[in-house]
């Protein structure tokens, strides 16, 4: 079991991971989870496949074991931020909500431009890749994109044909599937619409709660305690484009957060001249405190003041 800390944060709970495996995360972090559940289903009520997909995921004793020891060797080993469960659901939730946005603008991802499938697919191709691009941390976290790719051949195996009848659809979505999983590593380009979703949502879920876990099993550097200065995360439909990503601050070490998780995952990317991300610290206008910055955007693939 990862014992946490709750000097610092004292709404922590204890958690059923699975069958022999337990952790404490913070309370707030479990809401997230909440909200994101809640969300997909909402997202994923009107997409009959996609929406199936996500309880046979949800549900598999496989899945959440991969999510399970996905944390323990992220977090309990490394003492990374989180990478199970939790971290899975928020990906999907946003890079799902981005895919929503999309289609309301009209911009088809790359499986519908070449016929390929439909919104429906689409959303299943997105959730499943999403829930399933960090299991290879299982194997090691040295290359866990591969790994995941490798992990998650057989469950997609197993789990596709209860929703594709014919097999070669089953396994051209399949596919669909692994080269997000893929793409999501750090040095790897997004292919694909649907693969850039995953990647900007993978990099949207930098919530403190998340930073917590890691924090308090001892790594304190700029990478955890910058993830305790973000706030909140919001997707919404953008001023300028189509996409907008809110981020709120407590202060400005966020901005490390920010330009080393979030824009390399937009920048280059096939969704890069939809997506806008405006950071800001939190109270506005406020003269009292001595934050650096108070508001952020981004532009050729810089953060700038505004």
């Amino acid at each position: 079991m990862i014992k946490l800390s709750s000097s610092n944060f004292p709404e922590v709970k204890k958690v059923e991971l699975g069958a022999g495996f337990e952790m404490e995360i913070p309370l707030v972090y479990e809401k997230l989870k909440q909200q994101a559940e809640k969300e997909i289903e909402r997202i994923l009520s009107k997409y009959p496949k996609a929406f199936k997909m996500w309880k046979l995921l949800n549900s598999d004793p496989e899945v959440h074991a991969d999510w399970d020891i996905a944390n323990f060797i992220a977090v309990g080993k490394l003492k990374y931020n989180d990478h199970g469960e939790v971290h899975a659901k928020i990906v999907a939730q946003n890079a799902l909500k981005m895919l929503e946005i999309l289609l309301e603008h009209g911009i088809l991802p790359d499986i519908m431009k070449m016929h390929a499938g439909d919104e429906d697919d689409v959303h299943l191709v997105v959730l499943a890749a999403a829930l399933l691009h960090d299991i290879g941390n299982v194997t090691h976290r040295e290359d866990h994109h591969l790994h995941s790719v490798y992990m998650a051949i057989p469950i997609l195996n197993r789990l596709l044909p209860q929703i594709y009848e014919h097999p070669e659809v089953m396994f051209e979505i399949r596919n669909h599937i692994l080269h997000c999983i893929y793409a999501h590593g750090e040095k790897v380009k997004d292919l694909t619409i649907e693969a850039s979703l995953v990647g900007i949502a993978d990099g949207t879920d930098m919530t403190k709660g998340r930073g917590r876990l890691a924090f308090d099993t001892g790594n304190v550097n700029i990478h955890t305690v910058s993830a305790l200065s973000i706030e909140e995360v919001s997707i919404t439909k953008g001023e300028e484009k189509p996409i907008r990503i809110l981020i709120k601050m407590s202060n400005s070490a966020g901005i490390f957060q920010v330009q080393e998780t979030l824009v390399p995952k937009i920048t280059r990317s096939p969704l890069e001249d939809y997506v806008e991300i405006i950071a800001y610290t939190e109270p506005l206008g406020s003269t009292s405190d001595q934050r650096i910055v108070h508001r952020l955007i981004i532009k050729d693939g810089k953060l700038v003041p505004k």
